[in-house]
């Protein structure tokens, strides 16, 4: 773990980053009292896009106009 100063961290912050990004832990401290870090991101634990790719099936008439009663329903009109 690296610790710098805050004006340091405001002149160096590119190079700090680049060095968190590398795994490294940096404290920023001002007037010697640890204030903040910069940690290196974790890499996302969810599924990724496209998981469920053939797993999936739209009907053909997935877009067709609703049925009256239904779409009545929808806009709040008595059946």
């Amino acid at each position: 773990m690296v610790t710098v100063p805050l004006g340091e961290a405001k002149n160096n912050l590119s190079k700090l980053v680049d060095e968190a990004a590398a795994g490294n832990i940096i404290t920023i401290a001002k007037h010697g009292r640890a204030m903040a870090q910069l940690v290196p991101m974790t890499k996302p634990k969810g599924k990724r896009v496209g998981a469920m790719k053939g797993k999936l099936v739209i009907p053909d008439d997935f877009d067709a106009p609703l049925p009256d009663d239904l779409l009545d329903s929808f806009q709040g009109k008595a059946s």
